[in-house]
């Protein structure tokens, strides 16, 4: 692992593959853990330099006040494309997770020319918070379970993995997936205040952010390859949301995983690695 400097922000970035190869840039949501290994190896294996990296205020990005962040969402977009940039190598395949599918979403309108196609796994196209009408909304009987679940200590490592597992397995993901990801990220986390673990584990930082103006209406204006990637079982962004994305993005395809939830898991990493290297090819 190693930094970049790129819109006047450190940001921590992986990498996988040739470092002449075509460049894929993974946006974590929020941390580069985000996405897995094995979709990561197998993107590489087909021919990409792969970069995953952490947002603001998580993992070995910059981090300031999670809390009150001095940002939005715009500035993630740009700090997307300053990124892309300074890898070097052209235009990049811009993949974005959760929140960074979000940012992605942006960055791709905000910087056409920084990407040559975009992949959205796991989002939305609005910002956080209330929906559109209609648009689906968390499930709310997963979304009770999940808030009575109470917090760990932060400075445990093993309570927060714990707890990371309990979450997986509300929300349908891998507990035990979920649990080795927690550790990873504690390990690689700043510090063990809440606020920063809270960024690192949970993105609660992107709730806060200033997401306007909105997007949704500028999707039609992407005019690279998009796929989009959801799980059919995800209670947190109902698969509505995917579906409301590839109608709004001309050409998209969507790819819905029928046995996932929120997380991409490693069964799923081929099928998602070959849709994204199919991208601009004409295959499908």
């Amino acid at each position: 692992m190693s930094t970049v400097s790129a819109n006047g922000v450190t940001l921590g970035v992986e990498s996988f593959g040739d470092a002449d190869a075509p460049l894929v840039l993974l946006a974590g949501g929020t941390t580069m853990l985000s996405w897995p290994d094995a979709l990561c190896e197998r993107l590489a294996a087909g021919g990409r330099r792969v970069v995953r990296y952490d947002l603001r205020d998580s993992g070995e990005s910059t981090t300031a006040d999670p809390e009150a962040p001095a940002y939005t969402l715009r500035d993630l977009a740009s700090d997307a494309a300053a990124l892309a940039q300074a890898l070097g190598g052209g235009p990049a395949h811009l993949a974005g997770i959760g929140v960074g599918g979000m940012v992605a979403q942006v960055a791709a309108l905000d910087h056409p020319q920084a990407f040559s196609a975009l992949t959205l796994a796991g989002t939305r196209a609005v910002a956080p918070g209330p929906p559109d009408d209609d648009l689906p909304d968390h499930d709310a009987a997963t979304m009770s379970r999940l808030f009575a679940h109470p917090m760990p200590d932060w400075t445990d490592r093993e309570a927060v993995a714990e707890f990371a597992a309990a979450g997986a397995a509300i929300l349908g993901d891998d507990p035990g997936a979920a649990r080795t990801t927690a550790a990873r990220v504690w390990d690689r986390t700043p510090g063990t205040a809440p606020p920063v673990q809270l960024a690192n584990q949970l993105g609660m930082v992107f709730s806060a952010l200033d997401c306007a103006p909105r997007w949704r209406e500028r999707l039609p204006g992407i005019a690279i390859p998009a796929l989009v990637v959801h799980g059919r079982r995800d209670p947190f962004f109902p698969v509505g949301n995917a579906e409301a994305i590839a109608r709004e993005i001309p050409g998209a395809r969507l790819l819905v995983l029928e046995d996932a939830a929120t997380a991409i898991p490693d069964t799923s990493a081929a099928e998602v690695a070959g849709a994204m290297l199919a991208l601009g090819t004409g295959r499908s």
